[in-house]
């Protein structure tokens, strides 16, 4: 069901940082099958009683004292987290522990230290993301592998080995550790741009605008900028990206469910609360001398967020963003969006002049939205035939059925009248 989804997603990672507080990082499969555990006897009984008036503390109540199941037959079996291992191993505090550990502020701490304890100094920063991905934030395999364009055999096999060096850690992560929670940081920043990225425009099959990913996003920011480390000009330049760009999810979709790009969307449907809050979050990011890619794609945002209509908008200071983006985290997709922004704002054949020369462009061969972009601008030099062979490669390609409907519809604009805009 939907519904059970939703919940995955937004409780999973918050009961398995708990669940391995309580434990010890070395339990963290033990973790995650008692998080599998409550999600499979929430479906048995939902499924007879009903979805519970507050489903949330439904399943947190049911992988506590499951937790509590575990901790009282296996205790003398099993070694947890060091530091509690004395209070669990009496049956007058344990119970009163686990209770305290599944306090609100207590989750949100524990939810910090897993997200830091997953950037391990001995994995790299795709390992650290993807383990981030996967263990906080809900992701399956696939999803983790269409987040970094990559195989399903290839990230189950990086998975498996971040989770056993993680699992070999002597403890979870200190948050009130500067000097290397300055050094975790980065990835922790990129695993929550990519879960917000998979949200706005992802590979699910079921649907390219999944909200409550981006929710799940921007709620795990806020987390981080509530801790006087995490909150760095990057991070609040990260949760300004994060709310202009979710301010555009109300017209993302047109009243038939249908995607419609940002050239047609209806601007009157932006979030202006959030419009507010992203111009906010960018000028507070604007201490010091840092700039990073979170800064420029929030720059960028600003520019479309600020433009009353697609006309208003300043093409010229986009392409010089996507410049500057280029020279700190080069990539086929950046450089992609960057043609895009040239052929805007100087003219459809120079870019695809730009698309045709990105380096490393076969990492783009089964992204729709690469052979969709050179299907419009040869439709809007007037090359229908052109146009219409990159389209149906698009199609081809499209990952859900709001991508089918939307290419579709470009096909059609390859055999009548002038291209939309």
């Amino acid at each position: 069901m939907q519904l059970s989804e939703h919940l995955f997603r937004r409780e999973a990672g918050r009961m398995v940082a708990t669940l391995t507080r309580i434990f010890g990082v070395q339990n963290l499969a033990l973790a995650e099958d008692v998080v599998q555990d409550a999600f499979c006897r929430a479906l048995e009984v939902w499924k007879f009683r009903g979805v519970p008036e507050n489903p949330s503390a439904w399943l947190m109540a049911t992988a506590k004292n499951r937790a509590l199941d575990v901790l009282r037959r296996y205790r003398t079996a099993r070694t947890y987290e060091p530091e509690l291992s004395r209070w669990l191993q009496s049956e007058w505090t344990l119970a009163p522990i686990v209770e305290e550990l599944f306090a609100e502020n207590e989750i949100k701490d524990d939810q910090l230290r897993m997200m830091f304890s997953c950037c391990h100094p001995r994995l790299s920063e795709e390992a650290q993301v993807a383990l981030i991905l996967n263990v906080l934030c809900g992701f399956s395999v696939d999803e983790v592998a269409a987040a970094f364009v990559s195989s399903h055999a290839a990230i189950e096999k990086r998975l498996t080995r971040s989770k056993k060096v993680l699992a070999g850690s002597k403890k979870l992560f200190e948050i009130t550790d500067a000097n290397d929670f300055s050094a975790r940081l980065p990835a922790v920043q990129r695993a929550l741009y990519l879960l917000f990225n998979e949200g706005y425009h992802g590979a699910s099959q079921e649907a390219a605008v999944r909200a409550e990913l981006c929710e799940e996003a921007m709620r795990l920011a806020a987390l981080l900028l509530q801790h006087p480390l995490a909150a760095t000009p990057a991070t609040h330049a990260l949760s300004a990206l994060m709310c202009l760009d979710a301010a555009r999810l109300p017209a993302r979709m047109d009243s038939s469910g249908n995607l419609t790009s940002l050239f047609e969307q209806d601007r009157s449907l932006w979030d202006r609360r959030l419009i507010a809050e992203g111009m906010k979050l960018l000028e507070l990011s604007a201490t010091g001398f840092e700039l990073s890619e979170y800064h420029l794609e929030a720059a960028i945002a600003s520019v479309h967020v600020t433009a009353q209509q697609v006309e208003d908008t300043d093409w010229a200071q986009i392409v010089s963003y996507y410049e500057q983006l280029m020279a700190i985290r080069p990539s086929p997709v950046i450089a992609l969006n960057r043609a895009i922004a040239i052929a805007q704002h100087e003219g459809a054949l120079r870019g695809l002049d730009e698309i045709r020369a990105i380096s490393d462009s076969e990492r783009l061969a089964n992204y729709p939205f690469y052979h969709a972009a050179l299907g419009e601008f040869e439709l809007r030099k007037g090359n229908r035939r052109a146009a219409r062979d990159h389209f149906k490669v698009a199609l081809d390609l499209a990952r859900n059925p709001m991508e089918r409907q939307f290419l579709n519809l470009r096909l059609k604009a390859c055999g009548q009248g002038d291209a939309l805009a």
